[in-house]
């Protein structure tokens, strides 16, 4: 229960939770986890006993509440909780940000290894068109959970027996046009390019069944240049690194889609590496097929980037110096 001392602009509340061993748990090594939920919501926190006082702008103290609350409560279900389920508990609070649903409400992908929930406001909106669309266009920043969600809502449905195969392209342009000066086979020649996918496969099927169910071709591996010619049915087809097709490529990759397939196109238009002047297919895609029914666009933001901090700085700094050049170039 929590107990209001002050009703003016700054308020402190008083936090009651009822597990000494648990509450342990929450508040991390040292400390670590309320000094992250201080830092990211701008609250003070201090802890004595079983009770854990907040003290700020009323706005932020009910959020920091609500953090604390949904950390205990994952706790109390047996679920484990780390930097990141701290960081992801605050993002989703934040009054600066709109999450749109409350913590208890949140969409989740469910897969064998636990739940994959959302852990910002951009991944919330995303998970919900996973699930509600055959096709997701994703756009954002590096770390924002793009691919791995894709791959989580692609595991599901692998497992729950909704489709048949899980399929992962990228467009390297190198594996396009260099494969035969690589070693190994179309596998290994390849995977360089596909190890973000790899990744997030890993994390979420245990070793020996991803290497079983890539050996019965339930997980495949097509590199965008072979995919020419192919209806592509009952699968989950993601395409990582979208912004690097050209349009003729992304038009084609797009009309693969065949009966009971689902759709992930993932991509950072900030991030192009194609030839000056060449325009990217998922540029062109997105003023084709904006508005169409039945397809679903999640726009991330920096303020969705899920990894270190830094990122999300880093992030905002290159885009604050693209922005400047862009007033300065208007200004000639």
């Amino acid at each position: 229960m929590s107990q209001i001392l002050s009703t003016e602009a700054k308020l402190a509340r008083t936090v009651t939770f009822a597990d000494n061993a648990l509450l342990s748990i929450l508040l991390g090594d040292h400390d670590r986890h309320l000094m992250r939920i201080e830092q990211r919501l701008g609250v003070r926190l201090a802890c004595r006993g079983n009770r854990v006082s907040i003290t700020g702008e009323a706005s932020r103290v009910e959020a920091a509440e609500t953090a604390l609350s949904s950390l205990y409560q994952r706790l109390t279900k047996g679920e484990a909780i780390s930097v990141a389920e701290v960081d992801a508990a605050a993002r989703l609070v934040d009054p600066a940000a709109d999450p749109r649903l409350p913590l208890s409400d949140l969409p989740a992908i469910r897969t064998r290894k636990g739940a994959v929930g959302p852990r910002s406001p951009g991944q919330t909106g995303y998970i919900e068109l996973l699930a509600k669309h055959e096709m997701v266009f994703a756009l954002g920043p590096a770390g924002t959970g793009k691919t791995y969600l894709a791959v989580a809502q692609a595991v599901a449905m692998l497992i729950s027996g909704r489709v048949d195969r899980i399929v992962l392209s990228r467009p390297a342009v190198e594996a396009g046009e260099r494969l035969g000066f690589l070693p190994g086979d179309m596998k290994e020649k390849v995977d360089p390019y596909l190890r973000p996918l790899y990744d997030a496969l890993q994390d979420l099927l245990p070793g020996d069944q991803m290497t079983r169910r890539m050996a019965a071709g339930e997980i495949e591996i097509a590199p965008l240049a072979f995919m020419r010619g192919r209806t592509l049915a009952h699968a989950f087809v993601i395409l990582d690194e979208a912004q690097n097709t050209t349009p003729v490529q992304m038009k084609m990759f797009l009309t693969r889609m065949g009966e009971g397939t689902r759709m992930v196109i993932t991509g950072d238009l900030t991030q192009i590496d194609l030839p000056n002047g060449a325009r990217s297919g998922l540029a062109d895609a997105l003023d084709t097929l904006e508005g169409i029914p039945g397809i679903g666009f999640a726009r991330f933001t920096v303020s969705d980037v899920v990894r270190h901090p830094l990122v999300a700085r880093i992030v905002d700094a290159y885009d604050q110096r693209i922005a400047a050049q862009q007033e300065r170039a208007r200004g000639f």
